[in-house]
């Protein structure tokens, strides 16, 4: 079957770009330099973007470019042994995908909400009380369905569905260069508007002033390397997707450096707009900016909101930037959801049509349990094991399997042959040494901190079944699936090798 291919590079650009934007930019990069040091953090932010970013994005993108293949395909290719890895990164992203698109349903609700802030003025009650209907629940314990969440988590579903249904060129790539410029305009024109608001100078002084002192903190770094990680799409099996659709003549290295350096630059705009807001709303209420930040969902559902209330024109401010979160959230869910598909399309050897119907028909039914009473609690469980266990732990195993177990230097020569300037040996450096350290670091040390403190005072009980049993069968699917293929690998490299 011919592997399809973008349609132009501006188009493969905006799509990866469109991946590595998503929700977490606009909310969790500016808390996290809040944090940790303000301006300091851009100190070991930049750090971690020259040292992981970069050279893990030129490392997938070689990979998926030279191997032409989803990430099972592309660690097969390495060696048969490899191919669990490839099949956990997938499996971490179906995971992602359905809980993610509960976080851009509650999005969409709350574009209608903003246009006369139903919200009321007590956003948290309006949000976890009236919206979510969170009452006495736990992750195992749902609750009720709730037909108001439901609702705009299938409109999401049918718009990822369609872009991965039509394919790379006509689905995807349209969508990403709709998107991604309205995302931009869109936030640019917030940014504009509240960056002239009294005491919006105030917020963006705790954002960009820097503690120094912090810079010798541990946890900074980890922060810093984490959010970068987080926020790049590498490690579970996006990146090497979308670049096996590359056309043959494509320059790697170049499209490594736009993708990372476009999403770092637009996390720093989205740090501005958000502390400008936060600035304002402190001079409204007379209180420091540290009394009005939350972080996470809190910032974008119940700070946020608040916020608009005092905005001049909030009936179409409010709108624009919750337009502006499904944009960012749309254009990331489709890149998730099409890493789960290729895969399928490479492994059964099926149609897009088929591959595309199976997963997102089965992923919407699955994101349901979202849509309940509990829902926000399962989210936040998944969540924080995916995104700080499975999603670290597989970045880890790859860097180590590249730089260690496979050829790096390889790789460099292929994406230096490809591409029109040259990485030098500081790529090898990175991939083998600095990266995977500062990883294994961060990864011993948020399995010490869970394993002895838990997480977000959930059960015991959930933590198993629910965070360590859900990254273990992830892990075992991935084994078995590799067990299984073997043998017909094998059979099948033998029989060409006799022919």
């Amino acid at each position: 079957m011919k592997r399809e291919q973008w349609g132009s590079r501006a188009g493969f650009i905006l799509a990866a770009v469109g991946s590595a934007i998503g929700l977490g930019n606009i909310w969790r990069f500016p808390y996290m330099a809040y944090e940790n040091g303000g301006g300091a953090f851009f100190v070991p932010y930049l750090f971690a973007m020259l040292t992981a970013g970069i050279p893990f994005m030129i490392m997938e993108f070689g990979l998926g470019h030279k191997l032409r293949g989803s990430a099972p395909v592309v660690f097969s290719k390495l060696n048969t042994k490899f191919e669990w890895l490839g099949w956990f990164q997938v499996g971490i992203a179906a995971t992602i995908a359905v809980y993610y698109v509960a976080v851009i349903g509650w999005a969409m609700s709350y574009v209608g909400f903003a246009f006369d802030q139903s919200w009321g003025t007590d956003t948290n009650a309006f949000f976890f009380s009236e919206y979510l209907k969170l009452g006495d629940n736990s992750p195992s314990n749902l609750g009720n369905w709730q037909l108001h969440i439901a609702l705009p988590m299938a409109l999401a579903w049918a718009i990822t569905f369609a872009a991965v249904f039509t394919g790379v060129k006509g689905g995807i790539e349209r969508a990403s260069k709709i998107m991604m410029p309205l995302l931009f305009v869109m936030v640019l024109l917030l940014v504009l508007r509240v960056a002239f608001l009294p005491g919006a100078v105030d917020g963006l002084n705790y954002l960009f002033t820097p503690d120094f002192s912090k810079l010798t903190d541990t946890k900074v770094w980890s922060a810093a390397y984490g959010q970068i990680f987080f926020t790049l799409s590498v490690g579970f099996a996006i990146m090497l997707a979308y670049s096996s659709y590359l056309p043959k003549k494509s320059d790697v290295t170049n499209n490594a450096f736009m993708t990372v350096l476009i999403n770092c630059g637009f996390s720093i705009l989205a740090g501005v707009l958000i502390f400008s807001i936060l600035g304002y709303m402190a001079l409204e209420q007379g209180k420091a900016v540290t009394e009005v930040v939350s972080g996470g969902v809190g910032l974008a559902f119940v700070t946020l909101p608040q916020a608009i209330n005092l905005l001049p024109a909030p009936y179409i401010l409010g709108p624009v930037f919750f337009l502006a979160l499904v944009v960012a959230g749309l254009s990331s869910h489709i890149s998730i959801i099409e890493a789960v598909t290729s895969a399928i399309i490479d492994k059964l050897n099926v149609s897009r049509k088929v591959a595309a119907s199976s997963v997102c028909g089965i992923g919407a039914v699955i994101s349901m349990a979202f849509a309940t009473n509990g829902g926000l609690l399962l989210l936040d469980l998944v969540d924080y094991f995916m995104n700080n266990v499975a999603l670290l732990a597989s970045c880890l195993i790859e860097l180590v399997i590249i730089g260690w177990l496979v050829k790096v230097s390889d790789i460099r020569a292929y994406v230096n042959k490809v591409s029109e300037f040259s990485v030098g040996a500081w790529l090898e450096v990175c991939v083998r040494f600095v990266s995977p350290l500062m990883l294994a670091w961060i990864v011993g040390t948020n399995l010490v901190n869970t394993f002895n403190e838990g997480y977000g005072g959930y059960a015991q009980s959930d933590l198993l079944m629910l965070g360590w049993g859900l990254t273990a069968a992830l892990i075992a699917v991935g084994v078995i699936i590799n067990i299984v293929s073997s043998p017909a690998k094998n059979s099948a490299e033998a029989q060409e090798a006799n022919a």
